[in-house]
């Protein structure tokens, strides 16, 4: 091959694999461990001999792989349309068929006692980015026998934060638990701030005593058990599009095609799905679970974050361009040598 051809190639590849590596956005993975969402207690079980009979319900309904992929309940093109994506009914699983297990109306899933006033939250991030927490909580009287509602919820949101500090691979914050009393549910979403990509978590809790029978009691993955599920889990954690059929990303957006007949059914949004409450409000500064500054829940601990921002793009066509430029030189040199 000679120099000319060579250089070529070089210039060429590399300029290729910039590109893509530009191209290829960064995902974010994860779910509530405190207090331990369904998914997460589930997967604690073990998917392939659950011991809770809501969890063998959920498994049964779902499937074992939902389970191994318990930290990717998400919509990836939410942007904030939350309540417009998912319907009533489907709000544990973000509307994805995939999780629709989570989404059984019963009273005995696996919980976690909560009490009311200060709490330190936790939230095992296994791509951690920068965003957004918000977390609710039922009304009074809520009843966990019937399919959840949006109209459940606390109109507005018990507790918001912003980029929150990690420890040990969770995103820990503080927040201020509302009164309660009986078993009721957290409800989180995870908003991405540099994606339109967000996760959702149900987490059943109690107050005090539970009115029903004796509540299974939840707990969250150890790192071992996440380490040891790695193999069967499906989720890539080193970017995915709208559409990865890995994740099932792309099942619950609005708008995505190519989706399986059931999971498209999932991604429709009824006309009421919205009606049932306003969007909520942001916290006033003011109340005492107003969003916290960035990056300072957890003092002294930096916040995590995998892949790029808005600059990597920029990043990689300007180092492009300086490879494509040193090539130029060898162009040259090799033509004088030839002449």
């Amino acid at each position: 091959m000679t120099s000319r051809r060579s250089a070529a190639v070089v210039t060429a590849g590399t300029v290729l694999a910039l590109s893509g590596l530009s191209a290829a956005p960064a995902s974010a993975h994860g779910s509530m461990t405190d207090p331990v969402s369904r998914v997460s207690a589930c997967y604690a079980e073990g998917p392939e001999s659950p011991r809770s009979a809501a969890c063998k319900a959920a498994v049964a309904a779902s499937g074992t792989q939902a389970f191994y992929d318990w930290n990717a309940v998400n919509i990836a093109n939410a942007a904030g349309q939350h309540r417009q994506l998912i319907p009533d009914g489907k709000l544990c699983s973000a509307g994805n068929d995939k999780y629709r297990g989570l989404d059984l109306a019963r009273a005995d899933w696996p919980a976690s006692r909560l009490s009311s006033g200060a709490h330190t939250f936790r939230y095992k991030g296994t791509a951690p980015h920068k965003g957004s927490f918000e977390l609710y909580v039922t009304k009074d009287g809520y009843d966990p026998s019937k399919p959840l509602k949006w109209s459940d919820l606390e109109a507005k949101p018990f507790l918001t934060v912003t980029d929150p500090g990690m420890q040990n691979g969770d995103y820990v914050f503080q927040g201020t638990v509302p009164k309660k009393s009986g078993r009721h549910l957290i409800y989180s979403i995870w908003q991405r701030s540099d994606s339109p990509e967000a996760f959702y978590t149900c987490s059943d809790v109690v107050f005090g005593q539970d009115g029903g029978a004796p509540a299974p009691s939840a707990s969250a993955p150890t790192d071992e058990q996440i380490q040891d599920g790695k193999d069967q889990s499906s989720v890539e954690h080193g970017g995915h599009g709208d559409d990865d059929p890995a994740t099932g990303a792309g099942d619950t957006g609005a708008g995505n095609e190519g989706a399986g007949s059931e999971a498209a059914e999932g991604t429709k949004a009824p006309a009421t799905a919205s009606q049932d409450a306003a969007p909520a409000a942001p916290a006033s500064p003011a109340e005492p679970n107003a969003p916290a500054p960035a990056g300072t829940s957890g003092a002294g601990v930096e916040l995590a974050e995998t892949g790029g921002d808005s600059s990597t793009p920029y990043l990689a066509i300007g180092g492009a361009a300086v490879l494509a430029a040193g090539a130029a030189v060898l162009f040259g040199t090799a033509r004088r040598r030839r002449a």
